[in-house]
């Protein structure tokens, strides 16, 4: 088994390790075949470590060697496989085939297909180490290594100026973030003199609520998540990381590396309950993200923008379910989401490449026709994302909005809000792509087709998954048992004994919350059909007179030019007061003093060099005269 485990993260690193190097060398077929297939290996791997932790029950830590020990700190490079890691490692493995082998189409005529893979397989193999490490310091280097690779997707086409910015953008906001994340190791170290993962969670156990340590702890830690997983006020770099190429979007920014905050959550549950001023401070967070992300996306144009606000808001209603203790529904939720929005974006990314690289949906329509396999699968996605049965966004969001309507009304009520703000954005964006005439110019129609089926059979296989994939975690209300719950039952154990929980809903209560939250999605999905398609409204452009409260979450409410205002100018005077007052006339006149004196100094003092055999004996007994002088006078 430990070979197995090894071999899991191993794959992928070789991958990269063949690709990378030699991405000039080795012909595009052989990384077309290889860096999907080791992504293969390892899911192959990862499905029978989860049926073995399924039939053991029991935690697996394999240590591969000692990595860091000084004095009583001891940290080793290890691995902890247990119910959590074996979900995340499927979604991480899963998905990221079906990505890959999609990318082989979507790549076929970039200068850079080889190049691409080898950053697509490095991106893999950190992810792993993130979910598979036993302790902190493992964590950190995978999530490390999601964000270089994030920077070198996002500027992939380093061409393009903007694009180099939009990666600059992300590496710093996540760095701030890193650095929340950091600070909170030392915390944990400090405080229990040890950065694994059981030991810590062994002796947090008896620590009492609202510990102040703890909460310390858990805030740095969420700062770390806030970064990566892009919520308010660390969000405006995911949708400026839609200028990587889409199976990027996907993989990176949709299914897997923004949830790795989730994740870190998720597996520090203990700590989290003990701290509930953190656990409210976190529910807010993703709240107003939440609903924040929501309404920007509603008034966005770029197909691939409006999908990067809708990943901002599901990672927003992911935090509110941690927020209130539903860690199961968080992950489930994480899950369905990896398969939707997976699916969503690589539908983009189908159109993008009909439509010879248009991404504005103004300028789109009618692709129904020409685009069947695309439109469908998208369909499903959409259909899941919104969360109508029976699909699998259904089951996965009635899971957190029943535990926080439980847990407090009002939570549950703007969340709510948020569905609705879910179902009118992704069904604006289905109708405009799809439905109506055609609105591009003439070449593009003429060049609209089918993806290939490198690309399409993956948007099949993902619509599948969106379809069926609530399944996994069917509540007895729908005759399911909630296998999902149990599977990831021992990793809550300690979490569920020490917290709170309200009274569980009754069958009666469940279904008329679903009824509320379903009947206000389908009013949502028949108005959007009625504004976007009978009344063709939504195609302005965008320097055309509108109210201002709508000018104004168009503008993504002047977040972007509220944080160039306030932070990066006044963070480029400083940098030119100090260049030029500091540094040119300071620190280079005292280093070009010092030059210059080194220059007269040895140019005066050159001219002792006289040759001159009877002056360097005066010299000589002069300097003797002056040596017995001072001896004489000390």
């Amino acid at each position: 088994m430990k070979l197995i485990i090894i071999l899991i993260p191993l794959f992928p690193l070789l991958g990269f390790l063949v690709a990378g190097p030699g991405y000039k060398a080795v012909p595009r077929k052989v990384i077309a075949f290889l860096s999907p297939g080791m992504v293969l290996l390892s899911f192959i791997l990862s499905v029978i470590l989860f049926f073995n932790v399924q039939q053991s029950a029991t935690a697996l830590t394999c240590t591969l060697f000692s990595w860091i020990r000084i004095g009583p700190l001891d940290i080793p490079f290890s691995f902890l496989i247990d119910p959590l890691s074996c979900l995340m490692l499927l979604v991480v493995t899963g998905v990221g085939f079906v990505i890959h082998v999609y990318s082989i189409g979507y790549m076929k005529e970039d200068a850079g297909f080889n190049r691409f893979f080898s950053y697509m397989n490095l991106f893999v193999f950190s992810m792993l180490l993130l979910v598979m490490g036993a302790n902190y310091p493992v964590m950190f280097i995978g999530w490390e290594g999601v964000g270089l690779c994030s920077y070198l997707l996002i500027g992939f086409w380093f061409k393009n100026h903007d694009y180099n910015n939009a990666a600059k953008k992300a590496f710093i906001m996540n760095r701030i973030g890193d650095l929340g994340f950091l600070m909170g190791m030392f915390l944990i170290y400090t405080t229990f003199n040890t950065l694994n993962y059981l030991d810590v969670f062994s002796q947090a156990r008896g620590m009492s609520f609202g510990n102040p340590a703890l909460v310390a702890i858990t805030l740095l830690l969420f700062v770390g998540a806030v970064g990566k997983s892009a919520q308010i006020p660390l969000y405006t770099w995911l949708p400026d990381a839609m200028a990587g190429p889409t199976p990027v979007s996907a993989l990176i920014h949709a299914a897997t590396m923004v949830t790795a905050g989730v994740y870190m959550v998720v597996r520090s549950n203990i700590l989290y309950v003990l701290s509930p001023a953190t656990m409210a401070i976190m529910g807010l967070t993703g709240l107003a993200t939440a609903l924040f992300a929501a309404s920007i996306a509603i008034f966005q144009n770029d197909i691939k923008k409006i999908l990067a606000y809708s990943t901002i808001s599901q990672l927003g209603y992911m935090f509110v379910g941690l927020s209130v203790g539903a860690f199961t529904g968080a992950m489930f939720h994480l899950t369905t989401h990896a398969f939707f929005k997976a699916l969503l974006f690589l539908g983009a990314g189908s159109v993008i490449h009909a439509m010879g690289g248009e991404q504005d949906i103004r300028k789109m329509g009618g692709l129904k026709q020409a685009m069947p396999k695309t439109y469908w699968t998208f369909l499903i996605a959409t259909i899941a994302i919104a969360g109508i049965p029976p699909f699998s966004g259904f089951f996965s969001k009635d899971e957190i909005l029943a535990r926080t309507f439980a847990f407090q009304p009002v939570i549950w009520a703007l969340a709510v809000a948020g569905s609705l703000m879910t179902a009118c954005y992704m069904f604006r964006l289905l109708y405009l792509t799809f439905f109506s005439e055609f609105r591009g110019t003439e070449s593009q129609k003429h060049h609209l087709h089918e993806s290939p089926a490198v690309m399409t059979i993956p948007l099949i296989i993902l619509a599948l998954l969106a379809a069926l994939g609530g399944l996994i975690n069917l509540p007895d209300l729908f005759g399911g048992n909630s296998a999902l719950s149990q599977f990831l039952a021992p990793v809550f154990a300690d979490a569920n004994r020490v917290m709170e929980h309200e009274p569980p809903l009754s069958h009666g209560a469940e279904w008329l919350l679903m009824g509320i939250t379903l009947a206000g999605v389908l009013a949502m999905v028949a108005w959007s059909w009625f504004r976007f398609v009978e009344k063709r409204h939504g195609l302005l452009p965008d320097d055309a007179p509108r109210p201002f409260l709508v000018r104004l979450i168009a503008n993504k409410y002047y977040i972007d030019e509220l944080y160039r205002g306030v932070v990066e100018k006044p963070l480029f005077r400083i940098s030119e007061i100090l260049h030029d007052y500091v540094e040119v006339r300071f620190i280079d006149r005292i280093v070009n003093g010092l030059g210059s004196m080194v220059v007269w100094t040895g140019n005066t003092v050159r001219y002792i060099q006289t040759g001159n055999v009877g002056f360097y004996m005066f010299i000589m007994i002069l300097g003797i005269i002056l040596i017995l002088f001072f001896n004489i006078l000390i």
